[in-house]
């Protein structure tokens, strides 16, 4: 397996992209640690886990926002386990308005989940990768982020800032052997995107060349090389999943 033994934290574990790749990672043998904001929230991602494999997956309970709390999980996970091999920082929100419409606390919360949190647990989670000197970061961006969209300005500033975020990383963790990279999704069927109907899904999906929306399991999958060591030269990079809808 491709990750056989290795110690990864997902956030935003609960569903969606998180979910699915905490089951994936699971798949490849890696012990995954899952992240949400509530025990219940993570029942299923849990549960999905344990029927594939045998173990129970460790779990940590916080708000992104909260840094105390986010200080003590990274303690209990340096007990569990002393170290990490990997993080998946996917916990994120999406708040949509023309731009001079967005209200002010919508912007502010989209900012401390989307830029502070992503810096908060990349500067925990590179601590416990340097005992080992390696590890894998995965942020997770969006084409939003890449490419901007109407009506997402704010929204498009914080996963722009994600791309930043991750290239400084990798330039300052390399010589650590930690690599820092992004994935940018475009369209996937996930309860961010399920507000898109009739004509406004239609309208993104004419614009998709594999003329279909993309599932989360296909973000998943890229994590799983990101995290392996067949990426073991990868870093720095914005890696774009979005079936062409930018070329």
């Amino acid at each position: 397996m491709l990750l056989d033994g290795k110690i990864i934290l997902i956030t935003g574990a609960s569903r969606g992209i998180g979910q699915a790749t905490a089951v994936q990672l699971a798949k490849e043998g890696a012990r995954v640690i899952i992240h949400g904001r509530s025990k219940e929230s993570l029942t299923e991602t849990k549960n999905q886990i344990e029927h594939l494999t045998s173990y129970q997956p460790f779990e940590v309970i916080y708000d992104v926002r909260d840094e105390s709390e986010m200080r003590f999980s990274f303690q209990q996970i340096k007990k569990q386990f002393g170290y990490l091999d990997g993080i998946v920082n996917n916990a994120g929100i999406m708040h949509e308005a023309l731009s001079g419409m967005l209200p002010k606390e919508s912007l502010q919360e989209m900012l401390d989940v989307n830029v502070i949190g992503v810096l908060n647990h990349i500067q925990l989670a590179s601590r416990l990768m340097l005992k080992q000197k390696k590890g894998s970061i995965v942020n997770i961006s969006s084409i939003i982020g890449t490419n901007g969209a109407e009506g997402s300005v704010g929204y498009s500033a914080t996963k722009a800032a994600v791309v930043g975020i991750s290239r400084s990383a990798a330039k300052e963790l390399g010589e650590r052997g930690i690599r820092v990279n992004a994935i940018a999704p475009g369209f996937i069927n996930t309860d961010l995107t399920k507000h898109y109907e009739g004509y406004k899904k239609e309208k993104v999906l004419s614009k998709i060349t594999m003329n279909r929306f993309g599932q989360a399991e296909e973000i998943a999958n890229v994590i799983v090389f990101l995290m392996s060591d067949l990426s073991s030269y990868v870093t720095g990079q914005v890696i774009g999943v979005d079936g062409g809808m930018v070329i």
